[in-house]
């Protein structure tokens, strides 16, 4: 009868529960496929999407650009049109270079006592964020900046202070911020790992690491020429930034001595430091998976391309050689107003 079944008692069956499908583990970046990443800084001039054609017809599966003029102001909102940004990041996907490095604006001084300039600089560096999340890039790297006539420590408070600043109300999805060691001219900060790791604890809401520069690291007192200073600088950055926040590393020989806390870069091999310190830089195992990417000079025709050959002839691997999708070469580099001017190697430091 069907009264009879009021009475019934339902038993609780734990696989009548609903369970949601996990999320899907976030996808690993193509190049991070434990292959070897050498890179350079390329022009975007012409159009940013043919940065990527640069750096891989020179050999290279990594790349560093600016994505603006490195030393004007960039006016009104400073963004990149939308048409550029998604062909650069299409392009991108075609050719699978990896990792993408953004090199912030020269001008910009977070570190600096005046409020102007500071503000500025602030403005300038929130607007490095959104072209880099634009661009789909890995990385952006920032120079700590300069304390001028203030005190380091007082540096150190408004750089933090002015990253959280720029990063307000910014989503930086993959973006990591590379904070740069240097050569310690002047009142800049960074030449002592110490400073960079105090900044990085002052923003734990941020994602940041460490980009390392050799020729800084060289000129500010670490005789990273032998294996036995190598790993005494090795130490020290895992003592204080720790390696595992070292992302990249920037390949470049110094044309200053050993402690001279001056800032010059010379070809790979032709400088201070020497091929023989930089081949054991390439093969350390504590900096295996880190990206070297190559901000040397040109002083003559082909000379990034020799720095490139160079590094994979030092590292013991040949160099990738890589197809043009399509087999298209003019329907690769697609034309495009000139929007950039500068932001290629005569721009480098």
């Amino acid at each position: 009868m069907p009264n009879e079944l009021y009475g019934a008692t339902v038993e609780y069956d734990v696989s009548d529960e609903y369970h949601p499908e996990p999320p899907p583990a976030p996808e690993v970046p193509a190049w991070k496929d434990g292959s070897l990443r050498i890179g350079i800084h390329t022009s975007i001039a012409g159009d940013i999407a043919q940065s990527l054609d640069r750096a891989r017809d020179l050999g290279a599966n990594a790349m560093q650009i600016f994505s603006a003029s490195p030393r004007m102001w960039t006016r009104g909102i400073g963004r990149l049109a939308a048409a550029d940004a998604e062909r650069f990041r299409a392009r991108r996907r075609e050719l699978q270079v990896g990792p993408v490095v953004i090199h912030g604006n020269y001008l910009i001084n977070l570190a600096s006592p005046n409020p102007v300039l500071r503000a500025r600089s602030v403005q300038a560096f929130h607007q490095e964020i959104v072209r880099a999340i634009d661009l789909s890039a890995d990385y952006l790297v920032a120079h700590p900046g300069s304390f001028c006539d203030g005190q380091v420590d007082a540096g150190i408070a408004a750089v933090a202070q002015g990253l959280r600043q720029a990063a307000r109300g910014l989503k930086l999805r993959d973006l990591t911020i590379l904070l740069e060691n240097t050569a310690g001219q002047g009142s800049s900060i960074g030449s002592r790992f110490e400073e960079l790791k105090s900044i990085v604890e002052a923003c734990p809401e941020l994602r940041l690491g460490v980009c390392i520069d050799t020729a800084h690291t060289f000129a500010a007192g670490w005789d990273i020429r032998t294996a036995e200073g190598l790993d005494g600088a090795l130490r020290d950055i895992e003592h204080t930034v720790g390696l595992e926040r070292v992302a990249v590393v920037h390949v470049n020989d110094s044309k200053a001595a050993l402690g001279s806390r001056v800032d010059r870069h010379e070809h790979i091999g032709k400088g201070k430091i020497g091929a023989e310190a930089f081949a054991r830089i390439l093969n350390h195992p504590l900096l295996r998976g880190r990206a070297f990417i190559l901000e040397t000079p040109i002083d003559k025709p082909g000379d990034d391309r020799r720095n490139v050959a160079m590094l994979w002839k030092l590292a013991g691997r040949p160099m990738p050689r890589v197809a043009r999708a399509n087999n298209d070469s003019k329907a690769a580099k697609p034309k495009a107003p000139r929007r950039f001017v500068a932001g290629g190697a005569a721009a480098r430091h």
